[in-house]
């Protein structure tokens, strides 16, 4: 374990490190500090993109389920894939084309200041409850891992986030989702590679898969499946690609920039989706009995089944650095929600209600109040997270489904189908919300799963198609029901009564209108490159010195060759820092 310790240590230190690094770009003023002025390059932006929808919970609660299901899980995260290609295609551009900081201003132009304030209260709560769930997801792994006290694991690495977007904001946060992604992908691919080679290859792996690689257990009606995936599409698209979720889009320095991120967000979540994976598959056929080395855990014991492979597969170290990225994740998640949650707070309700108050404020002013808001913002998200931990009745992964579906969908569908309805009253967004909720009261207490087999004569069904079933009933009853009821209060629509009419249609032409980036551009690109570069390259640096760890030599050689791409990375984005002059 000391070898463990040591990597875990020496991650937090280059975490800390960053932060410093970009703490002088994000004390210019608020723009800065809340998404980086909007001059974030793509390969950083499209990183903060993937990272912001990756959390701890997919190394542990998806990981349950790919152990126990198959290959179900990645039907998620392929949806999650479409929704970026749908983000590059239209999306991803239009968001940062709508010219503002925070997404409560985007949604202010579009639906107006009533609206801004409703939206803006029901965001920061529903952003605590999703950070809370993401660092109870980490708390679970980290402290089987230690044998150590979860409240004290949560405590100490939500203290741990909340120094990194207190102190440097949007680019601390964004610069380190790009370090992060580096450790994410070494140590999947590292893993993925090894869990192959010891069940004999990737047709090995479906065939010896030992409940049925493509169905799972308990699972009986194909046709479910695909309903399951069908619709899993549209879900993700709505929690992707929606004006609260623009924050992602927002930092881009301009419209091709943003574009190019969801890109590289598609394709990092594309093959991630798989990658992830291959290593709880392979863990079903080597170690059947994973979940039972941690039955303290209650319902929850197949989620630590990675640290089982890890432990029993992989170099001595590998358990440290996974833990480094299973940190990393969890930091991206919640420090961009502390940084998006402090934006919309102090732009979006504590500068309006001084503006009302004929109270001037300065820049400054703002940014200190920004800065302490970002820091209670991380006590609640880590008392959430001691919340979600007494629930052990619960499995994170249908935890964090049955959470999404039942509360984030019905917030988010105004969000996403009025960059598509413009005619809409103003009272229609928060009605359409009221009636989401109501909708997701009745699928859970009314129209069961039970009782729709019963409609459709099936005696009944298992606790899994059960789960799923309740999934398809609750997204298809909010496509139909609140989706519609929203696109229908077009016929109530009067222009003569709306008082936003002139704001909404500069709205949608600015949807419409590139942003080009100033001439100012091209020393942020440069620092970018060169600070980044520096860190990445310390990265590579200190994970080569793994390699002295007692190993194996196929262990040493993961190790040097997880370094190399790593150092080769930081110092070509080195290179790229020097003016084109200085490499004639």
């Amino acid at each position: 374990m000391f070898y463990d310790y040591a990597v875990i240590v020496g991650y937090f230190l280059l975490v800390i490190g960053i932060g410093f690094t970009f703490k002088k770009m994000a004390a210019k003023s608020t723009s800065d500090y809340f998404r980086g002025g909007g001059r974030m390059l793509w390969w950083m932006v499209g990183s903060t993109a993937f990272m912001a929808q990756f959390s701890a919970w997919t190394f542990t609660g998806a990981a349950g389920k790919a152990f126990t299901d198959g290959f179900a899980v990645s039907l998620v995260f392929f949806a999650n894939t479409f929704a970026y290609f749908c983000g590059w295609a239209f999306f991803a551009h239009r968001f940062r084309q709508m010219r503002v900081d925070t997404p409560t201003e985007g949604i202010k132009r579009r639906f107006g200041s009533q609206n801004e304030l409703f939206f803006s209260c029901a965001l920061i709560v529903f952003s605590f409850l999703n950070a809370g769930i993401w660092l109870n997801a980490l708390g679970v792994f980290t402290s089987a891992v230690f044998e150590a006290d979860i409240n004290v694991t949560i405590i100490v690495t939500g203290l741990a986030v909340l120094f990194i977007s207190v102190l440097s904001g949007a680019w601390g946060v964004v610069a380190s989702d790009f370090v992060q992604t580096l450790v994410v992908a070494v140590v999947s691919i590292a893993c993925a590679i090894v869990a192959l080679v010891m069940v004999g290859g990737p047709v090995e792996l479906v065939d010896n898969f030992p409940s049925g690689f493509v169905m799972g257990p308990d699972m009986n009606y194909g046709l479910l499946l695909v309903g399951t995936f069908v619709f899993f599409l549209a879900k993700q698209m709505i929690t992707i690609m929606n004006l609260n979720d623009s924050f992602r889009f927002l930092n881009a320095k301009d419209t091709d920039n943003a574009r190019k991120a969801s890109l590289l967000a598609m394709v990092l979540m594309g093959i991630g989706s798989i990658i992830w994976f291959i290593p709880p598959w392979a863990s079903a056929i080597l170690y059947p009995d994973a979940a039972v080395a941690y039955a303290e855990l209650g319902n929850k014991a197949a989620d630590a089944v990675y640290l089982v492979f890890a432990r029993n597969a992989m170099p001595i170290g590998t358990v440290g650095l996974l833990l480094a990225a299973l940190f990393a994740a969890s930091m991206s998640s919640m420090d961009s929600a502390l940084n998006k949650n402090s934006g919309i707070f102090i732009r979006s309700i504590y500068q309006p209600i001084l503006a009302k108050r004929n109270k001037a404020v300065t820049d400054e002013h703002l940014l200190k109040m920004g800065k302490i808001l970002s820091f209670i913002s991380g006590l609640l998200v880590i008392v959430m997270a001691l919340f979600f931990k007494s629930l052990k009745e619960l499995s994170l992964f249908d935890l964090m489904m049955s959470f999404s579906v039942m509360i984030q969908v019905p917030i988010l569908i105004p969000l996403i189908f009025g960059l598509f309805i413009k005619k809409t009253p103003t009272w229609a967004p928060w009605v359409t919300v009221a009636l989401g909720l109501f909708v997701s009261w009745f699928v859970m207490n009314i129209l069961t799963p039970d009782v729709f087999a019963r409609f459709i004569g099936i005696a009944e069904f298992t606790p899994r198609e059960a789960t799923d079933m309740n999934l398809i009933l609750t997204i298809g009853a909010h496509l139909v029901i609140t989706a519609g009821f929203f696109c229908l209060t077009s016929v109530f629509y009067k222009e003569e009564n709306d008082q936003y009419k002139q704001q909404t249609d500069e709205f949608f032409k600015d949807l419409e209108t590139p942003v080009i980036a100033d001439d100012e551009q091209d020393d942020y690109d440069r620092q970018q490159r060169n600070k980044l570069g520096s860190m990445v390259m310390y990265m590579g640096t200190g994970i080569v010195f793994m390699a002295l760890i007692p190993n194996p030599w196929w262990g040493r050689l993961i190790f040097v060759c997880c370094a190399l791409i790593i150092f080769i990375t930081g110092m070509l984005l080195k290179k790229s820092a020097k003016p084109l002059h200085a490499l004639a």
